[in-house]
């Protein structure tokens, strides 16, 4: 199952020019929604003639369905299958993945509670 970015699969090779992105995973079956971020690469140390050196490799974010030990759960219960997984916001940076995360889990956070102020 792969990403989907602007109602369309999104690939390796859009990644490059983009540090990250913050996504919505769906469960179909519940309309459950997890909010969060996840980068294209992440850190990794290397030994270079004695010295240690830093580079970027790629991420897991191919496979990815988030760090929550419920959705996971729910994930390998139910199948890969009963769940979307979008990328909202693309980011150049991880200050702005940060930034969209928040901003988004606030807003479908106070979005709820209206909600349920106005059903409650």
């Amino acid at each position: 199952m792969s990403w989907i970015y602007e109602d369309k699969p999104f690939s390796d090779e859009q990644s490059e020019d983009y540090f990250g992105f913050v996504y919505i995973i769906t469960d179909l079956d519940t309309e459950k929604k997890y909010i969060g971020k996840k980068f294209f690469t992440k850190a990794k140390t290397k030994i270079v003639n004695k010295r240690k050196k830093r580079t970027r490799v790629q991420s897991d974010w191919l496979d990815y369905f988030g760090s929550n030990k419920l959705l996971i759960e729910e994930v390998k219960n139910k199948g890969q299958d009963k769940f979307r997984r979008e990328i909202i916001k693309l980011c150049k940076s991880k200050g702005e993945c940060s930034y969209w995360e928040a901003k988004l889990q606030l807003n479908m956070t106070f979005y709820i509670q209206i909600i349920t102020i106005t059903i409650g």
